[in-house]
């Protein structure tokens, strides 16, 4: 049997997105299914989460591993704390204080300034990431005690929002474009507040089209390898596609498609839909000016015969 769609794995605490998808790689070798390298089903994520968060990670199976980029570029909401009063060197729990304060702010306080904080605005990553400066990763460079002098980057903040304060902590919600640091918009924050902070909880409660209503904790896939049914644990393919809109085609126009060659005469707008024959995805096309021109083919069935 080949699989080809999305389980949505609750990623707990203190597990890597790579020990993620080892552990699916692991539970469907079990289950029975070819993981061989050569011919094997394909594992990937569609999107790297931290291991000190938990929440949503995307992982694909089969033909939707080409999908992963575009999970890598979708939106995403969290939900996060901020603890006031002392700024770590990694901007969460982990890393050690480089800076403290004895500014408190008030829940009204936080209210007042994350208005500055939504829209498009620069920031600048944390040290501690896995981005590249100058062929080595930022982490790796940092660890090594070397000051890292990091870029900042043009992000998009859509929405956030105070979900609940205490005397020394406000935890909020965030729906964010690519490319946003969680820890670096803490920072800022609390920066803006006179004060400084960390981050002490994180948790990613949408990514691209995916809530937590559809993930399945650690357990439930650890069920999987012991011969539990992957029903209801693996989405279909197009789940990570609902914002696309559906192009019918027929058989003769789907043997095109698959061949790649490009469509003419097509009377829809201009934009990327998901052609597909009866309910099965053929391929992802970019129609411009009546042509219609494959991006992403997917092999999911012979339709073209």
């Amino acid at each position: 049997m080949s699989l080809h769609g999305w389980i949505i794995l609750d990623k707990p605490l203190e597990l890597g997105s790579t020990q993620a998808v080892s552990a699916v790689k692991r539970n469907l070798r079990e289950a029975g299914y070819n993981m061989k390298l050569k011919g094997g089903i394909k594992v990937g994520h569609g999107g790297t989460l931290d291991p000190l968060a938990s929440g949503i990670l995307p992982i694909a199976l089969g033909e939707a591993t080409k999908l992963t980029g575009r999970m890598l570029d979708a939106d995403k909401i969290y939900d996060f704390t901020i603890r006031f009063g002392a700024q770590t060197e990694t901007l969460d729990l982990e890393g050690a204080v480089v800076a403290t304060s004895d500014v408190r702010p008030i829940a009204a306080e936080v209210a007042s300034v994350l208005n500055q904080f939504t829209g498009p605005i620069e920031q600048v990553p944390p040290a501690y990431s896995a981005l590249m400066i100058d062929g080595r990763r930022a982490y790796d460079r940092a660890r090594a005690g070397e000051v890292v002098e990091m870029p900042s980057r043009s992000v998009t903040i859509h929405a956030l929002d105070l979900v609940d304060a205490g005397d020394d902590w406000a935890t909020l919600r965030a729906h964010v474009s690519k490319g946003t640091y969680i820890r670096s918009l803490a920072r800022d924050i609390a920066l803006a507040l006179g004060s400084c902070g960390h981050v002490t909880y994180l948790r990613r409660i949408k990514a691209g089209p995916f809530t937590l209503e559809a993930a399945i904790s650690l357990d439930s896939l650890n069920e999987i390898g012991k011969g539990a049914s992957l029903e209801h644990k693996l989405l279909p393919l197009e789940a990570g596609l609902v914002d696309i809109p559906a192009l019918a085609l027929t058989p003769d126009m789907a043997r095109a498609v698959r061949q790649g060659r490009v469509l003419t005469g097509m009377p829809q707008s201009d934009g990327l839909y998901c052609a597909k024959l009866d309910d099965v995805p053929v391929a992802l096309v970019m129609l411009e000016g009546g042509s219609a021109t494959v991006e992403r083919g997917f092999n999911l069935v012979d339709v073209a015969e």
